[in-house]
């Protein structure tokens, strides 16, 4: 099954629109992708504080308060500043098992003027689960997020 992404973004920009709340919208925005993407067991936030990401609004089971910057999958996309795009979770280095079910995983990373203030992530029970195009796709949610922002 594959996902209208442009369909999604209309449906974020309209969702978040005039808000420019970074919770509301984040909230708002993991509820639209846990609902809209198939096989996705996590969709969600971590926003920087200090030197950790720290969990934000969410969809799917609980998950990891605290990541260290540079660690895990999403502490490695906030650092390098590039999306991570992992096929197989259990073979990306440091890998930070929230879920133990989740097999892979997309996390990209949020900046406004040019600092990180966290990332977007989205985790499958399936391993290979995510594409270029869900890539394409979930970082054009993330820069309509930071948009909203203001």
């Amino acid at each position: 099954m594959s996902v209208d992404y442009d369909e999604l973004a209309q449906q974020a920009e309209g969702l978040l629109s005039g808000q420019k709340h970074r919770i509301a919208n984040a909230a708002n925005l993991s509820a639209l992708i846990f609902d809209a993407l198939p096989e996705v067991n996590w969709a969600g936030f971590y926003f920087l504080e200090g030197d950790e990401l720290i969990v934000g609004p969410f969809q799917g089971k609980p998950a990891c308060v605290r990541i260290e910057m540079g660690k895990g999958v999403c502490g490695t996309a906030a650092v390098t500043r590039a999306t991570q795009r992992v096929e197989d979770v259990h073979a990306f280095e440091g890998h930070i098992a929230c879920d133990p079910v989740s097999r892979s995983e997309v996390v990209v990373p949020l900046v406004v003027d040019g600092q990180v203030i966290g990332v977007l992530d989205i985790d499958s029970p399936r391993e290979g689960r995510f594409d270029e195009a869900d890539q394409r796709g979930l970082e054009k949610l993330a820069e309509i997020y930071v948009r909203s922002l203001g």
